[in-house]
């Protein structure tokens, strides 16, 4: 895959976000790692459409959830406020599900792709290769 350069790669799992910045110019990757933001998860509304019953996620779930929601929160307000220009999102099938359905519009239009894969324990040089086989 070839990723432009300056795209913000945000890598979430329902509890982690990294982000990084491609440094690299097309078509190489180079990532570079961006501060971790504070995401707040509380009581984000994700998880008001589930009912407690043994059918419906438990408490734990609910909690990826709302930090799923809180992530695209903040990754809206990024997009709006200028501060990304590209976005590729790396997350596990579940959390990228959640976040979708939170994705502003001005988000999807900045968005570049996105791969339902749980790397966040990856390393950036592991995140970089699994870009490079796209």
């Amino acid at each position: 895959m070839i990723l432009p350069n300056e795209t913000t790669v945000a890598v979430v799992d329902g509890e982690n976000l990294r982000l990084f910045r491609n440094k690299g110019h097309e078509p190489h990757i180079e990532l570079v790692a961006l501060p971790d933001p504070d995401i707040a998860a509380d009581n984000q509304g994700s998880g008001t459409r589930h009912r407690s019953s043994n059918a419906n996620p438990d408490a734990g779930r609910l909690t990826e959830d709302n930090f799923a929601a809180a992530v695209a929160g903040y990754l809206n307000r990024q997009v709006l406020a200028g501060s990304i220009a590209d976005l590729f999102v790396i997350a596990d099938p579940r959390t990228l599900g959640e976040m979708r359905r939170h994705f502003h519009d001005a988000l999807k239009a900045k968005l570049v792709g996105d791969l339902a894969k749980d790397l966040t324990a990856r390393s950036a040089s592991d995140i970089t290769e699994t870009l490079i086989r796209l």
